[in-house]
């Protein structure tokens, strides 16, 4: 079933710009400049968290001036209470990470169970260290683990239903230039 265009578009001519697109963007310059005094001699792969992370790590990846293997995964969570909050692997890291610097990135940290469960994977999986880029970190009290803070941030944000930058509202909007939030939500 396709979505209703128009009231796409409305949201998106109705929605709150939170953060233009040369806020998001000098956001990820600083997070490239912390990444590369920090993992430029670890050789680590680098993971893009799909589909959220795609435009995040497509804008991230040439500002990061070091060798580096990059691959993509992409996982969801069974929300029922019998799967225990397993992850769903719809495509699994192809790389080999085993005694590896892992840096994943995705484009937001908000409760944190997916996140969570791909670090959770990743250490298991034999990786020496794990790292987080997130573009943004939302705010609110409904974190799955309070301790768990991504290593790289690129802006703070309220907690409203947004869009842009590789999230979306019902799978459309990705592609804004700028971090938007829905009106009302």
């Amino acid at each position: 079933m396709s979505a209703d265009l128009a009231h796409i578009r409305q949201v998106m001519a109705e929605a709150d710009c939170l953060y233009t697109e040369a806020e998001v963007e000098a956001a990820i310059e600083q997070i490239a400049v912390a990444i590369n005094g920090e993992l430029a001699e670890r050789n680590p792969v680098v993971f893009c968290v799909m589909n959220g992370g795609l435009i995040f790590t497509g804008k991230l990846l040439p500002k990061l001036d070091f060798p580096l293997e990059v691959s993509y995964l992409h996982a969801t969570r069974y929300r029922n209470e019998t799967s225990g909050g397993e992850l769903f692997w719809k495509a699994k890291p192809e790389v080999s990470f085993i005694d590896r610097d892992v840096l994943i990135i995705d484009d937001i940290l908000d409760e944190g169970h997916t996140l969570g469960a791909i670090i959770d994977f990743c250490r298991h999986a034999g990786a020496r260290a794990v790292h987080t880029a997130v573009l943004i970190d939302k705010d609110h009290d409904r974190k799955a683990r309070p301790d768990l803070k991504a290593d790289y941030v690129g802006l703070p944000c309220i907690d409203r239903y947004i869009f842009g930058y590789g999230m979306d509202y019902k799978g459309y909007w990705r592609n804004a230039a700028g971090i938007f939030a829905v009106k009302g939500l």
